[in-house]
């Protein structure tokens, strides 16, 4: 009995043993799959804990906000969370605090100039002064040197691997061999931002490239933008930069040229690729809201810059220069264009009426 017994003890820490065998085998499936519901669970509260750190704060641009989402998320968590929430890329405005800076109009744009354009008054500044990346607002000074160089603007030009960018990855829908005329280059370039076509406009410049960017810079100088440096002809390098005030400047002449009048306000445009036909948009929704009267508008963006926007446009009867840099959302360089145009049109001492009193002296 005494023998049976130990049999069946021995069998069933045998069978124990088998088990134990068995489950730690079975264990890395098991274990995989738990760990696949932990990540995609952790995934779940760390998208929720995302979305409740951004929704609230989908205007705001400054810096310290954003810490302090992060911060009661990471309170508020029931379970620590591993994942961080990860803001976009600073801009310099805001890596410089301008964003700090209050206006009277609550612009999202850190940046902001308002003038007159005949008497050069200003009805608006906020650190106007200060020296940022102008992304594709660069495109607006390519437009003007093509355009006053009176090159043949039937001339086709053909896209090739040196127009591809490399600094930023952007997507184009002009492929390398693509054949095009000048002046389609130009429209595109002005009116919906087309990196290739503005590179491959300076590229193909009498000189070349190098020629090309050292007539960006002279241009600037004899125009007294003395804060202004243009390493290339899209915007696409941050080593482009400008202040509010010298842009303003830029606006002022390029108005004058209705070529670039016509092309950066074109709502859109087709254009023959092989045996494809593309359409194209303006950057800049408000060219095809029929409450604006806009003469002349350039877009821009790269992480660096924010979102930026000039415009020269009629208001109250006022013909005035628009500079936005540095906006901290998508859409809300042109809410703050709309902001200004509601202050000028709602402020009687900023009506036409006492603009026409003072004349023009400029």
């Amino acid at each position: 009995m005494h023998h049976r017994h130990r049999s069946a003890v021995t069998r069933f820490f045998q069978f124990l043993g088998f088990a134990v065998v068995s489950v730690a085998l079975a264990s890395p499936l098991v274990h995989a799959g738990e760990q696949k519901k932990a990540v995609s669970k952790k995934q779940q509260v760390s998208s929720a804990n995302a979305k409740r750190a951004v929704a609230p704060r989908k205007a705001a641009a400054s810096t310290n906000a954003n810490a302090k989402a992060v911060r009661v998320t990471a309170k508020t968590a029931k379970a620590p969370t591993r994942v961080a929430f990860v803001p976009a890329k600073q801009s310099f405005g805001q890596i410089a605090g301008l964003h700090e800076v209050n206006d009277p109009l609550d612009l999202k744009s850190s940046v902001a100039l308002v003038m007159d354009q005949d008497t050069h008054e200003v009805l608006l500044s906020k650190n106007d002064h200060a020296v940022l990346p102008i992304a594709s607002l660069t495109k607006l000074m390519t437009g003007m040197l093509i355009s006053q160089a009176k090159l043949p603007m039937d001339e086709p030009l053909t896209i090739t691997q040196d127009d591809v960018d490399t600094e930023k990855g952007s997507r184009s829908r002009l492929m390398v061999g693509t054949t095009l005329t000048r002046g389609e280059m130009l429209h595109l370039a002005l009116m919906s931002s087309e990196n290739r076509a503005a590179h491959a406009l300076g590229r193909t410049y009498p000189g070349g490239l190098e020629v090309f960017v050292a007539q960006m810079n002279a241009k600037a100088r004899l125009l007294g933008m003395t804060d202004t440096r243009y390493v290339e002809p899209t915007g696409l390098s941050s080593r482009n930069q400008s202040s509010a005030r010298d842009l303003a400047t830029l606006v002022n002449v390029a108005h004058g040229d209705p070529l670039l009048r016509e092309l950066s306000t074109s709502p859109g445009y087709e254009v023959a690729v092989g045996r494809k036909t593309l359409q194209y948009n303006n950057t800049n929704g408000l060219v095809k809201n029929p409450t604006w009267e806009i003469g002349l508008q350039k877009t821009g963006y790269i992480s660096e810059a924010g979102r930026c926007l000039v415009m020269q446009a009629q208001v109250a009867g006022r013909k005035l220069i628009m500079v936005f840099l540095d906006s901290a959302g998508k859409f809300s360089r042109l809410g703050d264009a709309e902001r200004v145009r509601q202050w000028v049109e709602s402020t009687p001492t900023l009506a036409a009426p006492l603009h026409s009193a003072r004349g023009s002296n400029g």
